[in-house]
């Protein structure tokens, strides 16, 4: 009997360009399935924004039926505290939407991304889009950056939290 594949939708929350990726392990391989953004409004209100945002991800969880969502941690710099308080109504919304879909949500500092996946928890965008490229053998980069930001927090919880208990399984 095989074991029931894995999908983990990474997620880069933006009130503008929210970023997606899922990425489907199966028999222990790791494969991109889909990829792309779900865009709120420019000039529309923030509420307006918002209801956009939860609805193309409620969108994106039940055609893509991930099993888990991995998001970025929200990161406030002292000099533009607004700037996170912003992005946590954004953040909040779709962890809503993970929420009623029943999945579980696990978080990861942008650090903690940029450091797996580079080597340096300070990778320029332009980095961690080479290296999303090359870890999943794309063509070209991810772009926009947003996207390859999404499948890095996918590949993240790949590389720190599936990829460790398949290898417990085949040990045991």
């Amino acid at each position: 009997m095989t074991s029931p594949a894995v999908r983990i939708l990474g997620i880069d929350p933006g009130l503008n360009i929210t970023g997606y990726g899922v990425l489907e392990v199966v028999r222990g391989q790791l494969q991109l399935c889909e990829a792309g953004v779900v865009r709120g409004r420019e000039k529309g209100s923030m509420t307006a924004r918002l209801v956009e945002i939860h609805a193309g991800v409620v969108d994106v969880i039940a055609s893509l039926a991930p099993s888990t969502v991995a998001i970025e941690q929200l990161y406030a710099h002292y000099k533009h505290p607004r700037t996170a308080i912003l992005m946590g109504h954004a953040r909040g919304v779709i962890c809503l939407a993970a929420a009623q879909a029943g999945l579980e949500v696990v978080n990861y500092s942008a650090t903690q991304i940029k450091r797996i996946l580079t080597g340096d928890g300070h990778a320029p965008k332009v980095q961690m889009q080479q290296a999303v490229q090359r870890e999943l053998s794309l063509a070209a980069a991810p772009d926009p950056p947003d996207v390859a930001d999404a499948l890095a927090a996918a590949l993240c919880h790949y590389y720190l939290g599936v990829r460790p208990n398949q290898l417990k399984q085949k040990r045991a």
